[in-house]
């Protein structure tokens, strides 16, 4: 039996309202920049409190979120989405330097979401989260009644069958509903796949284990909410890949080079290297970058009981450098988690201009490691995997039924 569905009832984009998933920007001075070049932009409904007229005014979430509900509502009213029934929607994005990938959004059942290996389901969610940002998401659910971005769920176990299946609905269904292309030059389409064909296609996507490589707010959102089914994309393994998740630190009790040498006494290696910053070429050494200087830092793996997420890059700082040596949680203000769409050239830029301390560059971990991970039941640490090409938001909105 599959887990996903046909949305009831989907609106798509008829053009201009494309924009990245909210939770992509280090600096979020940058949302308020799209949504004032690009009013039509679904960042506009999904950061209310970003947008120029809130900022303006100085209105945080709560006070700015009324305003989420007028701004979809003239969106649809002006004719920036058109109504679809019973859809499996199929997805391709195009034109990057990653491979074409493939997708399908479709309503997924909240009660498959497994977060423990105690907990039954298929959609196995990986990552710790912030409160905050589900509570905030869920609020939004509520009041808007539509579901605006996708959760992205790997399907792990039909990959080769999905992929095929999406890339043959598309050939059968002439031209996209709507195109889209986003900041790298890649090409978002999407096709309404109605009838037997949608039922087919969203049901071979929920049939199997599905991960959740992006979303894993969004999906507890979903379940605080109550929501008996969730927006997803359902992706193939061959259509993504990881890149890298780093970390800007500000407010350091004293100097980047006090902390690495801090790091040096605990026990780890540490070595000064010239030139800039760059991204490890592969797991076991982590960089650091602060005040003019670059190191290379690498930990002893531990051993007897460890898993394979205790020997991650992303764990080890997170264990030794914040907990251990700061004090701080993962979720703690001071630390920006940055995706790999932001170059190491960037976070340098950043520290340089004194708006960090120090910035933190670490490898990716791979899909196949990703996969594994998930299947041995395990937890990914928080903000460690950057999936690319991440879906799109604004394409394809799902109304939540009326009570």
């Amino acid at each position: 039996m599959t887990a996903a569905h046909p949305i009831d009832l989907a609106w798509l984009s008829t053009g201009g309202t494309g924009a990245k998933n909210y939770d992509e920007f280090p600096d979020e001075t940058e949302i308020t920049r799209i949504i004032e070049a690009n009013p039509a932009s679904m960042l506009g409904v999904e950061m209310p409190a970003h947008t120029p007229e809130a900022v303006a005014a100085g209105l945080d979430f709560a006070a700015a979120l009324p305003a989420a509900a007028e701004r979809l509502a003239a969106l649809k009213e002006a004719g920036r989405f058109a109504a679809f029934g019973d859809v499996a929607v199929a997805y391709r994005i195009s034109g990057g330097d990653e491979p074409t990938a493939y997708g399908v959004f479709c309503l997924v059942d909240t009660a498959e979401i497994s977060s423990s290996p105690e907990e039954p389901g298929r959609v196995i969610r990986n990552e710790d989260v912030f409160i905050e940002k589900v509570k905030q998401r869920n609020e939004l659910n509520q009041l808007l009644r539509h579901l605006l971005s996708p959760v992205l769920l790997l399907q792990s176990s039909k990959g080769d069958e999905l992929h095929a299946a999406i890339e043959a609905a598309i050939a059968d269904a002439g031209e996209p509903v709507a195109a889209d292309t986003d900041e790298s030059g890649r090409a978002h389409e999407i096709w309404a796949i109605g009838g037997e064909a949608g039922e087919a296609l969203a049901a071979l996507a929920g049939d199997g284990d599905l991960i959740v490589a992006d979303g894993n707010h969004r999906s507890l959102a979903a379940q605080v909410g109550g929501l008996d089914r969730f927006l997803a994309v359902i992706t193939t393994p061959q259509s993504v890949v990881i890149r890298p998740y780093h970390r800007l630190v500000k407010g350091l009790p004293g100097s980047a080079a006090q902390l690495v040498e801090q790091i040096g006494q605990i026990g780890a290696s540490v070595t000064e290297v010239d030139g800039p910053p760059e991204t490890p070429a592969g797991g076991g050494s982590v960089v650091f970058y602060g005040s003019g200087r670059t190191w290379e830092v690498s930990w002893e793996l531990p051993g007897g009981e460890s898993t394979v997420v205790d020997r991650l890059d992303h764990t080890r700082v997170e264990q030794e450098v914040f907990n251990a040596l700061l004090g701080w949680e993962a979720g703690d203000k001071r630390i920006t988690y940055v995706g790999g769409d932001y170059p190491a050239s960037w976070l340098k830029e950043q520290v340089d201009a004194g708006r960090a301390d120090l910035a933190i560059l670490i490898a990716p971990v791979t899909v196949p490691e990703f996969v594994d991970v998930n299947l041995q039941r395990l937890k990914m640490p928080r903000k460690s995997t950057w999936f690319v090409p991440k879906a799109r938001a604004g394409l394809a909105i799902a109304e939540l039924p009326k009570g």
